[in-house]
């Protein structure tokens, strides 16, 4: 063993010894101030070694903690890691008086909460961007309740969007030779259109005219961060049960002409926030482009989710009495079954469905959020479709509305900049008529 190795082993054996000094006894867990007092040991730390053993004993030491405990954790984290106003008042009238480079870098010091540095060093550990990621999908069911809480979330969302950059991010295709534990999470993560099964998955990623991509990143394995299902067609999908019809044969031509992204899942709930979504779309639409040149139509096939809340909410004096008039209809059991009620629902809620994804904003965006999403990613409003998906769910959440949003590549920009700086949503002639 080399003089290195030596000193190396040693150094790691101190470490693990003075980390014992804080340990629970043998039949008990750390304590919320046990982990706080590891947590300030971790800061003053100069030492990566070290640093790494500190960080990995203070992770799982809160994996360990039940909820009670937990929520207190969080509560000392938002507490105890704060800015010192004082120190802030100091630097910036130091930056103010004297602008230069050094009060600049001492400003930011003081305003940066101390709790950011104290994720960094968490994230020396194995799995730490795993854990950090698992602490702050914990964090959600507090922040109503506990305000405070807010703060910490915000420094781990920042973080998260440094850290998981569209640079770190590895876009894979998923198909039928993927290996079966990566299929059974996509399974277990599809948040749209529910996968009943190996037999309905093997539907969606194994013929010639079905894709799959998901992101991933290093610090997660083989987790995915976000996927996106597409069909491969000759025209643009109107229902789901077109494009997930058991029975279906797979199309033969060997030149597709659309693409239609029909379930777009999130996989991390503790990335909350962290936009993954338009680098994905963005991305499989150059792939698809470069692997079939004939494609010259990019799609979504997607829910309404807000629609009917929003006609349970909605006191616009224009559209109340029709929202009155439609839900009169649709909180009938079985109403789409009705040829009458279909019929009179469909003359009441297309205009409406128009109205509310074109005009009815929050902060100069769309309400809905599938509609917040694809408008502001520079896709246009392209056809509002009836009857698309009948399933409980979109009943309730959109009356069995769906809306189809193209991207252009040649007008995405064009689009984006008209949502973002003046609250356009672009839509087609077809979806304008409806208004």
């Amino acid at each position: 063993m080399s003089r290195f190795s030596m000193l190396q082993e040693l150094f790691t054996n101190l470490s693990e010894r003075s980390l014992s000094l804080f340990a629970p006894g043998a039949n008990g867990k750390p304590d919320v101030k046990t982990l706080l007092e590891w947590c300030d040991t971790l800061l003053s730390r100069k030492g990566e070694a070290s640093g790494v053993a500190w960080a990995q004993r203070l992770l799982e030491g809160f994996v360990s903690l039940d909820d009670e405990s937990r929520l207190v954790f969080y509560q000392e984290l938002a507490k105890r890691y704060q800015p010192d106003p004082v120190d802030v008042l100091q630097k910036t009238t130091a930056y103010t008086e004297d602008q230069n480079a050094e009060t600049l870098k001492q400003l930011i010091i003081a305003v940066e909460p101390q709790r950011q540095e104290l994720f960094r060093r968490l994230n020396l550990a194995p799995n730490g961007t795993k854990t950090l990621v698992a602490l702050r999908q914990g964090l959600f069911q507090y922040l109503k309740e506990v305000p405070e809480l807010k703060a910490v979330d915000n420094d781990l969302r920042h973080l998260f969007s440094s850290w998981f950059n569209r640079g770190f991010l590895v876009l894979r295709r998923i198909d039928w030779s993927t290996p079966a534990l990566l299929l059974e999470k996509i399974i277990q993560y599809e948040a749209v259109h529910e996968i009943n099964g190996w037999d309905d998955l093997r539907r969606r990623v194994n013929p010639s005219d079905r894709r799959c991509f998901a992101f991933f990143h290093p610090a997660l394995g083989e987790d995915p961060l976000i996927f996106v299902e597409v069909a491969l067609t000759r025209e643009t999908a109107g229902s789901i049960a077109e494009v997930l019809d058991e029975n279906r044969q797979p199309d033969s031509a060997d030149k597709p002409t659309t693409a239609v992204f029909y379930s777009i899942s999130n996989c991390q709930d503790g990335l909350r926030g962290v936009s993954f979504g338009s680098f994905l779309i963005k991305q499989v639409v150059r792939e698809l482009s470069q692997e079939l040149p004939s494609l010259n139509r990019f799609v979504t096939l997607s829910p309404v989710p807000g629609f009917v809340e929003w006609l349970r909410s909605n006191d616009d004096d224009s559209t109340k009495a029709r929202c009155a008039a439609a839900l009169e209809i649709i909180d009938q059991p079985e109403w789409i079954k009705d040829e009458e009620k279909n019929t009179a629902g469909k003359k009441l809620l297309m205009p409406l469905v128009a109205h509310y994804l074109v005009k009815v904003q929050h902060k100069s965006l769309p309400l809905d959020p599938v509609a917040r999403f694809h408008i502001g990613n520079g896709s246009s409003l392209d056809r509002i479709n009836w009857a698309a998906d009948t399933s409980a769910l979109a009943m309730r959440q959109s009356a069995g509305i769906m809306v189809n949003y193209l991207y252009n590549l040649d007008k995405i920009e064009v689009n984006h900049e008209a949502c973002a700086e003046k609250g356009i949503v672009t839509a087609s002639r077809n979806v304008i008529s409806l208004l």
